[in-house]
C-alpha cells in the first residue's frame, strides 16, 4: 500500500505541474481556474452502520457545484468538470473486471451529453437531457501523458471479451458506469450516498479528493487523444494526492 500510496504522490504532484505548464486546445472555462468553487477544503467519506451506506463529501471555499461547463454543442470537445474521490478498492468492488488503474468514484456536470440512460434526474420524463446535473460514476484512471493532466479513463478493446462492466454502464468503451447514487449540492459542500452492497461490501478504503477539469474526444482511436482524459487540476484535498484519509464511522 506505501508503494501504491507513493507512486500515486508522484504522479498527481506531475500532474499538477503539468496542468500549470503544459498547453492543449481545450474547452475549459477559464474562470474554472480561479474560481473558489473548485478549491477544495475537506474530502471524507462516513460510514452509517445503521443504514449500512456511505456518505462521500466534498468541502470548498466557495459554492460546490455552482461553477459548470458550458455547452460546446457536440460530443466531441465536450467539457466535463468533476469533484472526484480518488481511492484503493478494487476494480471488481464496483462492479468491473479485474484491471490495473486508480478507481475513482467522479461527480461530474457536462451539458453536451447525458451518459445516465437509466435515471432521470430532473424528473422530467427526458433520461437523455440530464448531463447539466451533478451525478456519479465510478471510473478506472490510468497515467497518460498525451494531455496535461496526466490521466484519463481507462478504455478497453470491445472485442475483449474478458472485459466486464455493471449493467448500468453507459455504453461507452471506458471502465465507467452510471450507478445513480443521489448526489446533493449545499452551500460549499457536494455529497453523494453509496450503499455498502454498491461496493462489495466493503466498509473502509483510502481515498482522496480531486477538483478536475477532463474532455471528450469521439476521435480517440484516430487521434493521438483519450476518450476522456484531465485536461486541468484545480486543488487536491491532501495537496499530494497520497490517499491519507480513511472512511469514519457514524
Amino acid at each position: 500500500m506505501k508503494f501504491l500510496k507513493n507512486n500515486l504522490a508522484m504522479l498527481f504532484l506531475m500532474t499538477i505541474v503539468m496542468s500549470c505548464s503544459a498547453q492543449k486546445d481545450t474547452n475549459e472555462d477559464p474562470s474554472f481556474k480561479s474560481t473558489d468553487d473548485l478549491k477544495i477544503t475537506e474530502a471524507k467519506v462516513t460510514y452509517d452502520s445503521d443504514l449500512e451506506h456511505h456518505v462521500f463529501e466534498i468541502k470548498v471555499k466557495g459554492e460546490a457545484g455552482k461553477s459548470k461547463p458550458k455547452a460546446v454543442g457536440s460530443v466531441n470537445g465536450a467539457p466535463v468538470l468533476g469533484y472526484v474521490f480518488p481511492t484503493n478498492l478494487k476494480s471488481s468492488d464496483v462492479g468491473f473486471s479485474k484491471t490495473d488503474g486508480i478507481v475513482a468514484l467522479a461527480l461530474t456536470s457536462h451539458p453536451d451529453f447525458d451518459d445516465t440512460p437509466l435515471w432521470d434526474e430532473d424528473f422530467d420524463a427526458n433520461y437523455a437531457n440530464d448531463g447539466i446535473i451533478w451525478h456519479p460514476h465510478w471510473v478506472v484512471l490510468i497515467k497518460d501523458e498525451r494531455v496535461p493532466g496526466g490521466l484519463s479513463v481507462k478504455t478497453y478493446d470491445t472485442s475483449d471479451k474478458s472485459v466486464k462492466l455493471p449493467a448500468i454502464n453507459p455504453g461507452m468503451p471506458m471502465y465507467m458506469d452510471s450507478p445513480g447514487y443521489n448526489v446533493v449540492t449545499r452551500s460549499n459542500t457536494i455529497k453523494v450516498v453509496v450503499p455498502k452492497f454498491r461496493i462489495n461490501n466493503v466498509k473502509t478504503f483510502s481515498f482522496d479528493g480531486v477538483a478536475a477539469y477532463m474532455q471528450v474526444n469521439t476521435n480517440w482511436q484516430k487521434e493521438n487523444l483519450p476518450m476522456l482524459g484531465v485536461y486541468a487540476v484545480y486543488s487536491v484535498a491532501s495537496g499530494d494526492l497520497s490517499l491519507p484519509y480513511t472512511v469514519k464511522n457514524k
